[in-house]
């Protein structure tokens, strides 16, 4: 971050603030705002501070207009089609693809802490068979804390390092064992002969009483919806991860507030939205007629998976994963499943759509990356917890990057109070 040189003069009530304007590597510049209240005696108002820069980064830079995404300055499409999950799992965190033997020594070290501790299973006893798989995450990830307590000291580097070590190694396992206890299945222990998304896979799928193996078109599928899904800049759970570890709050404890942001169906539950509307639509026949309430304002009815907040152009994701979903629909031979091929047609209708494509309307990685899912065998109740594997290591590199800067402080918003002035207290005889 520099200053451009430029200046923006704001007066206020005979005060005047003068704002530099900083300049970053990419992107719009921002007008440093950190005065004007000492200057003008005002605070800035921005709802969901869509117009806010909060912090300083250089993990991830996106321009939605243009449809680009890139992690320490490589295009997605780059890392998703040539890289493996923990290759950009190291870029993220080290700002520099690993050679090999930085990779090798990378993954070792990932496999040496992908089992958990043994009282941790008796931890799964405590919830509900029917409990939701996000609910036992999101609870057992604010556990780790008391099983691992010499990696929470945030002031020391090797113990920062360990943190997120443990969290990208145990994250895959727990949300596997998640899954087998909501099904009443034995746990199946992590394997250091597989790569990552192998190991998520054979956690998930295997048993005990017979051996697994991992099918390869899956397996890279599911690494690229991992890359896909590894960070995307400030989002809501990023932020989320970020304010909590200013308060200096340890590191499982932040993660773990990330997945209770991500849980909510207007960020990692898109995909799983996407399952549900093409259920309620039912059949091609009525695609139509859904078309038909999408273009109706008053309807109410909104069309899953397709446009993003954040992009104004297609999706850079998407036209990874709609490759991706081909491949894995024909590895499997999947031709009589209803549900896919509903989405399969809603797709090919859309993306010809001039309403659609008007206002950029493209299917985006969570319509595809749902339709994989499914296809895979992966219940829709699991899809925010994959979500959450993959992202844990963006959290974590975000988080580590916002407590070794020097000048990183408390995250404290102001507001615009709206409330009654003071008054006074009145005894209950003479309430009305």
């Amino acid at each position: 971050m520099t200053e451009s040189g430029k200046v923006a003069t704001v007066s206020l009530d005979g005060k005047t603030a003068t704002l530099p304007v900083l300049s970053g590597t990419l992107g719009p510049e921002v007008l440093d705002v950190r005065r004007i209240a000492a200057d003008l005696g005002v605070f800035t108002f921005d709802p969901g501070y869509g117009e806010t820069a909060s912090c300083e980064s250089r993990i991830t830079f996106i321009d939605g207009g243009k449809g680009v995404l890139l992690h320490r300055g490589y295009p997605i499409s780059q890392l998703a089609e040539q890289a493996t999950f923990t290759e950009v799992a190291y870029l993220l965190l080290n700002g520099e693809l690993p050679n090999r033997v930085q990779h090798d020594a990378f993954v070792a070290t990932i496999q040496t802490h992908t089992l958990l501790h043994e009282q941790i299973r008796n931890f799964f006893n405590g919830f509900r068979r029917d409990a939701h798989p996000m609910a036992i995450l999101c609870g057992t990830v604010g556990a780790l804390s008391a099983f691992y307590h010499e990696g929470i000291d945030i002031s020391n580097e090797a113990s920062r390092t360990l943190s997120a070590m443990r969290l990208i190694a145990k994250l895959p396992t727990i949300a596997a064992w998640a899954y087998k206890y909501t099904q009443g299945e034995a746990f199946v222990y992590p394997r250091n002969d597989l790569t990552y998304a192998e190991n998520f896979l054979s956690m998930m799928f295997a048993h005990p009483s017979e051996p697994y193996k991992v099918n390869p078109v899956l397996a890279r599928a599911m690494d690229r919806i991992l890359i896909l899904h590894a960070d995307h800049e400030q989002n809501a759970s990023t932020s989320t991860v970020r304010l909590a570890g200013s308060t200096g709050a340890n590191p499982f404890a932040c993660i773990a507030a990330g997945i209770a942001a991500l849980w909510g169906p207007a960020h990692g539950g898109a995909n799983e939205a996407v399952l549900k509307m093409l259920a309620e639509i039912g059949s091609k026949e009525n695609i139509p007629d859904f078309i038909d309430k999408v273009k109706d304002r008053n309807s109410g009815v909104r069309l899953m998976g397709f446009g993003h907040r954040v992009y104004k152009n297609f999706d850079p994701r998407a036209k990874i994963m709609q490759a991706t979903c081909h491949e894995v629909l024909g590895e499997l031979g999947v031709k009589d499943d209803p549900l896919l091929d509903l989405a399969i047609e809603l797709e090919k209708i859309a993306i010809h759509d001039d309403y659609f494509v008007k206002r950029s309307l493209y299917p985006n990685v969570d319509f595809y990356s749902g339709i994989i899912l499914k296809a895979m065998g992966i219940p829709t109740s699991m899809f925010t917890v994959l979500f959450a594997v993959a992202r844990t290591v963006g959290w974590i590199s975000q988080w580590k990057e916002m407590i070794e800067e020097p000048a990183q402080r408390i995250g404290r918003p102001r507001q615009l109070y709206t409330g009654s002035a003071q008054r006074d207290f009145v005894p209950f005889d003479q309430r009305g």
